[in-house]
């Protein structure tokens, strides 16, 4: 197995096991994992960057055995960053994606998907990000679509600023930017009222209903990652499924052309290179939900 030790942002980084075979299907290794992120560090980072992290590792690739690990490592390098997280009994110290550096080593460290939490570490119980997660029954792509359109639709209606991104798995998230003035339990009951009003407007199609044997056939309008310690695949991480998919961030007219695993750890630094990023600018729209509450509210009564 090839090893080499590379130098990155001043740390030295032993990058190790580069040529096992991570993906089978398309051949994909440890080392090209580990190159893909070193390429798309800058536009992952500007949506990434301090965010506390949640790692999901696959030291034997995706055909292998998988864990998650929220504390941080005794052997973790002293200059990736760690915050203390308060949990029920007690505390843990928990990686904070800062930089290139820290985004190559937890790479090497198997960490294929990257989950982030969607408030900031420095102000962790009030999220800058809501997230509507679109989750099919089944591969229903169309239903997806139309569950992302109408949460659009609603979410414009209020004075929102609705942002697209394929899930790299079976859907497509919604995100809306925050100002950081409410905390999670209140971002999260305006999310439900948000799905739910989304739910309403297509019944037969949409549902907010949590348990699986109840929506019957329905595209799911999860809500749940909007809660303190809770997070979501990162923009452009990749996905720990056949082909690597990646999480991509869309424009609004893309939709009817973009499935969710469309693009891959081979094609999205292509994308990169032929268009402006979707997301960009994604903090100058970020909106107090006081107003928007109001109007979601008023328009239900």
């Amino acid at each position: 197995m090839s090893d080499e030790t590379r130098r990155i942002g001043g740390h030295e980084i032993e990058l190790s096991n580069l040529d096992k075979v991570f993906f089978p299907d398309p051949g994909i290794t440890k080392g090209d994992l580990i190159a893909y992120y070193d390429q798309v560090a800058d536009h992952l980072l500007r949506y990434a960057a301090g965010r506390i992290v949640t790692m999901q590792r696959y030291p034997d690739g995706v055909e292998g055995k998988s864990f998650y690990q929220k504390e941080v490592p005794d052997y973790f390098p002293h200059w990736i960053r760690t915050v203390k997280v308060e949990k029920e009994n007690g505390s843990l110290r928990q990686a904070v994606l800062e930089d290139r550096a820290t985004l190559v080593y937890l790479a090497n460290q198997g960490c294929i998907p990257l989950h982030i939490w969607p408030s900031l570490a420095d102000r962790r119980m009030h999220p800058d990000r809501l997230i509507f997660d679109l989750d099919p029954s089944d591969d229903d792509v169309t239903g997806v679509r139309l569950g992302a359109r109408t949460l659009r639709d609603v979410l414009e209606e209020v004075d929102l600023v609705p942002f697209l991104m394929t899930s790299g798995s079976r859907g497509f998230h919604v995100v809306v930017p925050l100002n950081q003035e409410w905390d999670f339990d209140r971002v999260r009951d305006f999310a439900s009222l948000i799905a739910t009003i989304a739910a309403e407007r297509e019944p037969d199609r949409l549902t907010v209903e949590t348990r699986k044997k109840r929506r019957k056939g329905r595209v799911f309008i999860d809500v749940l990652r909007n809660a303190y310690a809770q997070h979501s695949v990162a923009p452009y991480a990749v996905r720990a499924l056949p082909e690597a998919p990646i999480a991509t961030p869309l424009e609004w007219d893309e939709l009817d052309d973009v499935e969710p695993r469309t693009f891959t750890i081979q094609t999205l630094p292509e994308r990169l290179g032929r268009r402006k990023d979707p997301w960009a600018g994604i903090g100058r729209h970020a909106r107090s939900l006081e107003g928007s509450m109001g109007a979601a509210q008023e328009g239900r009564a």
